[in-house]
């Protein structure tokens, strides 16, 4: 009978095991679900490229349905987890849950954006680590360029559409403020109405430093070469309040922003806490090397876990903060293909393999033509850099045809520019349509008949005489 394989979450690790099991057993063997809100996968690190209108975003995704030809593809979310009875429940997006049983369970449900309890940041910021939010900010960037070239210049509506903060100085935000800054700098070409000096960038981060994974004096240099594209780089600084977008920071400062974005850090997906899984302080599940759960070093039978959502130890030489993995593609991808292995490997009475891998660098893109790069010692700034930055991500990114969708596009914008086309309303897509649409006119009551008329006339002078 076949093992029914259930995998929570379709990103890196989720897709990269399943496409793993898809190869090492037959349908016979087993059954794979994966169950995602999302039909796709995102390849997060080129959605600072997506909001600078340099990728598709289309290109940044990858079906599931398309490459997973063996797996069900469920639209949903699990909502609660119940390993002693090994069932899940699954919520679509419409309809009503329903009790999926199963023989093995894959948690890779991911991260989500890590916030405080800061005024203003739920109702007005915006995350970047969906594919959607980079589209908004990349068509609210555009648009904002439009709007401000027809007000005057003094105006402080003006100023505000034109004022856009980064809060966070990871790689994240690092790469998202200075995709945004070269965007912004090819738009004033065609906005003559607009110059540099009108427009304010701010980054916003609590250290002392930015990017910790690189070392200080490549930091450094960053911070310089922002500072050089008229970005301000607020370090030793906090968010306080970004309440009707009014950013105020911990040193007093304070300036209207119309587009805010926050990627101080990420945390596991708290789906975890509807399961009956040992997760750690920091919520989340906790793993042996193998990508086994296991409580107190005790493995949890057909459980597995990788990614994000995972407290994975990091026995390499030069393990993560903590002695855990990191949460980032580099990991999550390893991981995914080293579990299926494992899951097989169990299955057939095997030993599993630890997981170990020594992290190969860290690559920036910081904007067309500028990135960073450092592999222990080795360090690379500026053009060579960003190509570095573009054949390796272009090359991580999963399946041939995405590949090549990618470059395709690269080479096309290096020829013929980068699309400025805002197309915001795709939003609100039927409010053009709304707006002309006839509609019927309102019911008019019909008047009453003369006879009637005088009936009702009538009546009241009777009662006047009475």
């Amino acid at each position: 009978m076949a093992v029914k394989i259930l995998i929570v979450g379709g990103g890196y690790a989720g897709f990269y095991t399943a496409r793993g099991l898809e190869r090492m057993l037959k349908p016979s063997e087993a059954s794979i679900t994966v169950v995602d809100p999302n039909p796709y996968m995102t390849y997060l690190p080129f959605l600072p490229e997506v909001a600078a209108g340099s990728i598709d975003p289309r290109h940044s995704v990858v079906s599931l349905r398309r490459h997973l030809k063996a797996t069900e593809v469920v639209g949903g979310r699990v909502t609660k987890v119940d390993h002693s009875a090994k069932t899940a429940e699954i919520t679509p997006e419409t309809g009503e849950a329903w009790v999926e049983e199963y023989d093995v369970i894959v948690m890779t449900a991911g991260s989500v954006s890590r916030t405080f309890p800061i005024p203003g940041v739920a109702d007005h910021a915006i995350g970047m680590k969906s594919i959607e939010e980079a589209v908004y900010v990349r068509d609210r960037l555009i648009g904002n360029f439009a709007r401000a070239a027809a007000l005057p210049v003094d105006s402080p509506e003006r100023e505000a559409l034109l004022t856009f903060t980064v809060v966070g100085g990871g790689f994240a935000g690092i790469e998202t403020i200075a995709e945004m800054r070269s965007l912004a700098t090819s738009l004033i070409e065609y906005y003559p109405q607009i110059t540099i000096d009108d427009t304010h960038f701010h980054l916003v981060e609590a250290m002392g430093r930015i990017m910790p994974e690189v070392s200080e004096g490549m930091a450094e240099w960053v911070v310089q070469d922002l500072e050089r594209r008229f970005v301000n780089v607020h370090l030793n600084t906090q968010l306080q309040n970004a309440e009707d977008k009014l950013v105020q920071l911990s040193t007093g400062e304070e300036f209207k922003s119309d587009i805010i974005v926050w990627t101080a850090g990420v945390m596991a997906n708290p789906m975890v806490r509807t399961t009956d899984f040992p997760i750690d302080e920091r919520g989340r599940l906790t793993a042996l090397p193998t990508l086994q759960i296991a409580e107190d070093g005790t493995v949890v039978p057909d459980a597995w876990t990788a990614g994000d959502v995972s407290a994975v130890p990091d026995i390499s030489k030069t393990p993560g903060p903590g002695g855990f993995c990191v949460p980032n593609a580099q990991h999550a991808v390893r991981q995914g293909k080293l579990m299926a292995k494992n899951i097989v490997a169990v299955l057939r009475a095997e030993q599993p393999i630890e997981y170990n891998h020594a992290n190969q660098g860290a690559v920036a893109g910081l904007g067309i033509g500028n990135g960073v790069f450092q592999s222990g010692k080795f360090k690379l700034k500026g053009w060579m850099a960003w190509m570095a930055h573009r054949v390796y991500h272009g090359m991580a990114m999963p399946m041939f045809e995405r590949k090549a969708r990618v470059f395709s596009g690269w080479i096309n914008n290096q020829f013929l520019g980068r699309d400025i086309a805002p197309t915001e309303h795709v939003l609100e897509p039927r409010v053009f349509f709304e707006t002309y649409a006839s509609r019927p006119k309102p019911k008019v009551e019909e008047a009453p008949k003369a006879d009637e008329a005088a009936k009702a006339d009538a009546a009241p002078k009777e009662d006047a005489k009475a």
